[in-house]
């Protein structure tokens, strides 16, 4: 199955410009830095209002896209061989995610306990809620999924590790 290559209209390796142009109704609401010691990694917090943010992109120095957050209360749903993931019961996904056939990759964990896979460039990580904790995806694309369920080695930005975006 391997890696993906985008979520939805946001395809890995596209430029700012053409990420803004494949989400025309998404506000940009704020740009930030994502990485403490890398300025060069910029992150794009996206929403439908001020106040609603859904959907979090992250650039690497050269400006191409190789991650994708989705806000686990407002963000879209994002689904992988059928199943939601966005907003959905941590512990059940964990689950599921196990009993994925072996050709999709076997299920990794970081030292934060995040589960992923490590081929597909997934990481379920988790985000509080009025509903208590849910499942926050974050995806890298095939360039950057090297050990993406890794905290310290992986190409998933500090910021989303310890959310603060």
């Amino acid at each position: 199955m391997g890696t993906h290559t985008a979520v939805g209209l946001l395809r890995f390796g596209m430029s700012m410009d053409e990420a803004a142009m494949a989400l025309p109704e998404a506000l940009e609401l704020r740009r930030f830095q994502a990485e403490p010691y890398f300025a060069e990694v910029v992150g794009i917090q996206l929403g439908l209002s001020p106040a609603d943010p859904t959907v979090y992109e992250y650039f690497d120095g050269a400006g191409r896209l190789f991650c994708v957050a989705i806000d686990a209360v407002r963000g879209p749903q994002v689904t992988l061989d059928g199943m939601k993931l966005v907003g959905g019961d941590p512990a059940t996904l964990e689950d599921w995610l196990l009993d994925l056939p072996a050709l999709m990759g076997g299920v990794s964990y970081g030292p934060r306990g995040n589960p992923g896979i490590n081929d597909l460039g997934l990481v379920l990580r988790v985000q509080d809620s009025a509903k208590g904790p849910l499942t926050r995806p974050a995806l890298v694309g095939r360039d950057w999924a090297d050990r993406c369920t890794d905290d310290h080695e992986g190409a998933i930005p500090e910021c989303e590790w310890v959310g603060y975006v």
